[in-house]
């Protein structure tokens, strides 16, 4: 039904006032798509971009947006578009950087989550969501057969499953995820009553990230929880014990496991030396293209020509560094756009946490989101998951629920 109607029909369908309504009723089925398709993620959020667009007709709802972070967002976007714009292939750039586009669901759910109430019922979806994936990722690693069945479902579910993937493509797919969904379910988790299916739910999900075996995702997670043990009130005696516990785990449980932390330490395991090479190649490229870079999706392009003589990989679409990768294809103008961004968001939502002291409820939220977009550019410092649209769709929606909160409060609503 949705597919007959389209962006066109619901505009027909909605005056300014009820685009709102339409957004929370199509919001659940976003949720949906952000666990599970892409393609179900992306068309929802398309539909619901042009209802917020459409919502901004009105002088007040313009007034009452998320503007303080949203113009960073938006001097990136111009950066990423003045950088496309400067490539030797602007085609090619302007279509690869769209993704960019992906911002969009930052607005869309802060104008849609207003409150506390929406906000946790949104995050109670989620981790249901996130509770599927890690089991998945639990039973394609606990199950993996050998050789891999070749009839479908079972072909797509066991492909490459000895590390777990869920219903992505790739293993950091899931394990960029689920870092940042065990962060911003755990403050809540630390301050509720009753809460015994929640934490099962919760340690799924952690199984699930230890069986990606994404050594990233797992300082990721590690970063976020620092960031957490800062800005909580309580539980934070928990979050100790809980950490010895995991560390514990880690070292002395299985030896795939354990020997994938000790690699963290190791400055001779291939996959770092993979990703020492291919820094090396982005900054060379870098400084043939200072300012502007060589324009999105340039990565891929030119790589070849830049790759080291000792390197394995002689292509590749990415640099394994976010920062590095912005650097290399948006130059010093998009790197300074896009840290200003998240340095703003980080100065805004440290401010309303300040102010949130008589709102116990508001401040597990903010915390989460705090800690769990830390984990997400933590990650970023060995993953391309700025770059990962599964990946950052969840960022933004995660990033945009402080803003939620605020906005709710601000028309005192719990």
């Amino acid at each position: 039904m949705l597919s007959d109607l389209g962006a066109a029909g619901l505009l027909r369908a909605a005056r300014p006032q009820d685009a709102l309504s339409l957004s929370r009723a199509l919001f659940p089925i976003f949720v949906v798509g952000l666990a599970c398709s892409i393609t179900l993620s992306e068309s929802t959020l398309a539909l619901l971009t042009v209802l917020w667009l459409w919502r901004l007709r009105d002088r007040e709802v313009r007034r009452d947006q998320p503007w303080s972070l949203g113009i960073f967002i938006a001097l990136f976007g111009a950066a990423t578009l003045l950088s496309a714009l400067a490539s030797d292939v602007p085609g090619r750039s302007l279509l690869a950087a769209r993704g960019t586009l992906t911002a969009f669901a930052f607005f869309v759910t802060a104008d849609t989550l207003r409150g506390t109430d929406r906000v946790e019922r949104f995050l109670g979806l989620l981790g249901i969501c996130a509770a599927i994936l890690g089991a998945m990722g639990l039973v394609q690693v606990a199950t993996c057969p050998t050789p891999t069945p070749t009839a479908w479902p079972l072909a797509w579910f066991y492909a490459r499953c000895e590390r777990a993937r869920g219903p992505f493509s790739i293993y950091m797919t899931l394990g960029g995820i689920l870092a940042m969904l065990l962060l911003v379910a755990l403050p809540p988790l630390l301050t509720a009553r009753r809460t015994r299916a929640r934490w099962i739910m919760w340690l799924i999900m952690l199984g699930g990230l230890g069986a990606t075996y994404v050594r990233g995702a797992w300082v990721g997670f590690t970063a976020g929880l620092g960031i957490m043990l800062l800005t909580v009130r309580r539980g934070w005696a928990i979050m100790l014990v809980g950490l010895a516990l995991v560390v514990a785990i880690a070292f002395l449980g299985p030896e795939r496991l354990s020997t994938r932390i000790r690699s963290l330490a190791d400055p001779h395991d291939g996959t770092a030396r993979e990703r020492l090479y291919m820094w090396k190649s982005g900054l060379v490229m870098w400084r043939e293209h200072p300012w502007l870079g060589v324009g999105p999706g340039g990565v891929g392009r030119l790589y070849r020509q830049y790759a080291q003589p000792e390197a394995v990989r002689k292509t590749t679409s990415h640099v394994h560094n976010s920062p590095l990768q912005v650097l290399v294809e948006r130059g010093v103008v998009g790197l300074a756009a896009w840290l200003a961004m998240w340095v703003a968001f980080f100065v805004l939502v440290w401010r309303l946490l300040r102010n949130l002291a008589e709102h116990e409820r508001e401040r597990t939220i903010v915390v989460g989101s705090l800690a769990a977009i830390a984990g997400f550019l933590v990650t970023g410092l060995t993953e391309w998951s700025f770059g990962d649209a599964e990946v950052v769709l969840i960022a933004w929606t995660l990033a945009a629920l402080p803003f939620g909160v605020a906005l709710g409060l601000r028309e005192g609503r719990p």
